[in-house]
């Protein structure tokens, strides 16, 4: 059975700060906490060796024998990062309540110029954009959201990547597109800064219009009918707008910004669109999210659809 706290040897008063410490910090400590502490460098080598305690890093021990928490091993990668190491990126926003994403190593931002003590279980790196600034108020050192939402989209390894966690970020209430917007103004140079503002503005839903435009031109460069826009159609739930329609091919194209796939709006979409399909439409969403990071498959369902239409007509 792990050892998950004091035994009769830690029954001392001495050591009630030493634990309620560790509690708060998933059941980690530093050595140099330890030590700080009162605790000497004999005694923490004597719980190890007694397997009482269970070495984390070089730096960093945890005070009973069990596996470690999600909580236990964040802390662990901050305390082993030295002084100014805070939580960045994806597991910054892990820490601060992202849902639905996962990661494979805890990334930890140090300043430039400061040592680094490398191991193979946490991914330890300097940044030259670390800022005391950034540091959320409360609980482990990490970014604050808007920050670690933008970094981790710059540091993702696909583009579909960096979109989604910007998109969960917002979805899921941690920033809004106003503060990922202000933090990307601080991105001076990157290979993914152009596309991540074109996210941020789609999030801000100001270029809806835009993008339908944006949708035209690209469908006229690839040879496929201009379709009509904005059209107009009453059904008995009252009037819709269709995004991109064509009539005599029954092909509707709705173009949807990140803000349709929030809670409120799923029920009045797919109420709309499944009016339209029992109009006998063929109805084809098209996030823009989509758009931005996978445009190629999109546009040859839009081309597909139109096809088929065509073959149909021309067959009855």
């Amino acid at each position: 059975m792990p050892n998950n706290g004091p035994s009769r040897i830690f029954a001392d008063e001495c050591w009630a700060p030493v634990f309620a410490l560790a509690r708060e910090q998933g059941g980690v400590m530093s050595r140099a906490q330890l030590i700080d502490a009162g605790v000497p460098r004999w005694e923490i080598t004597g719980h190890l060796r007694a397997r009482r305690w269970r070495k984390v890093t070089g730096q960093v021990v945890a005070l009973h024998n069990g596996p470690l928490t999600a909580e236990g091993h964040r802390w662990a990668a901050v305390l082993h990062a030295g002084p100014r190491a805070m939580l960045d990126g994806t597991a910054a926003l892990l820490a601060s309540g992202l849902e639905r994403f996962t990661i494979d190593r805890i990334r930890v931002s140090v300043p430039r110029g400061a040592r680094v003590r490398r191991t193979r279980r946490y991914d330890i790196r300097q940044t030259r954009r670390w800022h005391a600034d950034d540091i959320a108020p409360t609980g482990i050192p990490r970014t604050r959201p808007a920050v670690a939402a933008v970094r981790a989209a710059l540091w993702a390894k696909t583009d579909k990547q960096a979109g989604y966690v910007m998109t969960l970020t917002v979805q899921q209430g941690m920033a809004t597109p106003a503060q990922l917007g202000e933090q990307l103004l601080r991105i001076n140079r990157d290979k993914r800064r152009l596309l991540l503002h074109t996210l941020v503005n789609d999030l801000l839903s100001g270029a809806r219009t835009l993008s339908e435009a944006d949708v035209v031109r690209e469908l006229r460069r690839r040879g496929l009918p201009p379709p009509a826009r904005q059209v107009l159609r009453k059904d008995r739930r009252g009037r819709n707008y269709l995004d991109l329609y064509w009539p005599e091919l029954g092909v509707v194209v709705e173009i949807d910004g990140i803000h349709h796939t929030w809670a409120e709006n799923v029920v009045a979409d797919a109420l709309r669109q499944n009016s339209l399909a029992m109009a006998g439409d063929v109805v084809l969403g098209v996030p823009l999210l989509g758009l931005r990071l996978q445009p190629d498959e999109f546009f040859q369902q839009i081309a597909d659809a139109l096809d088929s239409a065509s073959a149909a007509r021309n067959a009855a």
